[in-house]
């Protein structure tokens, strides 16, 4: 929440600002649970519940704060032949979430783009682009590989980093992969110190 330190709020901004909140109270109250999922706050469109199952397992099994996203993430779900995601959107192929705990790692990838989305700045992410050492950050150069990217560095880093568990497809095979970039654990680190997430493996429950 911004707070305007040059002047006090009037009685209609103040009415205002009471029927948003009302409006807000009204909405958690009246939503499906999975809206209001743990470990992020997201619906899903067109998923079975077998897939919605998939995507909360995904989410909750990583030590990442997913709440640190502030809007809610609509994820859709299809047969697409591939997984992507837009500001406030995530798009999942519905043949990867067959695959159940291989998908997991994917799953976390397209939510850490919303991070990306919304959460980063040009200063984090230029510090970053330079540690994850990408030679851009998010296409801004056209033509290079994916894994020059640096957005696509910090996404595959967040899946690995707070799940680095012996069953992520995400595991680090060689020090060409995108999640070798750096140590997890540094990686870690360096995201409580850019935006404050915590950086154990653990997530208060």
């Amino acid at each position: 929440m911004s707070v305007d330190r040059g002047r006090g709020a009037s009685g209609r901004q103040l009415s205002q600002m009471f029927r948003r909140f009302a409006a807000t109270v009204v909405l958690t109250l009246v939503l499906p649970a999975t809206a209001l999922a743990e470990g992020g706050n997201y619906a899903f469109d067109g998923a079975t519940p077998a897939e919605r199952a998939t995507v909360r397992a995904a989410l909750d099994a990583s030590a990442f704060d997913w709440g640190i996203v502030p809007q809610r993430v609509t994820i859709h779900v299809a047969r697409i032949g591939t997984s992507y995601a837009r500001p406030g959107h995530i798009w999942l192929d519905r043949g990867l979430l067959g695959a159940g705990r291989f998908a997991w790692a994917s799953v976390m990838d397209e939510y850490a783009h919303q991070v990306d989305f919304s959460v980063l700045d040009p200063l984090t992410r230029s510090i970053l682009q330079q540690r994850l050492g990408a030679s851009a950050w998010c296409y801004e150069i056209e033509g290079l590989g994916h894994s020059s990217y640096g957005c696509e560095r910090f996404s595959s880093m967040v899946a690995w980093a707070y799940w680095p568990s012996k069953e992520s497809s995400y595991r680090p095979r060689s020090a060409r992969d995108e999640t070798a970039a750096m140590p997890a654990c540094e990686f870690r680190q360096l995201l409580a110190a850019l935006v404050g997430v915590p950086s154990a493996l653990t997530r208060p429950r």
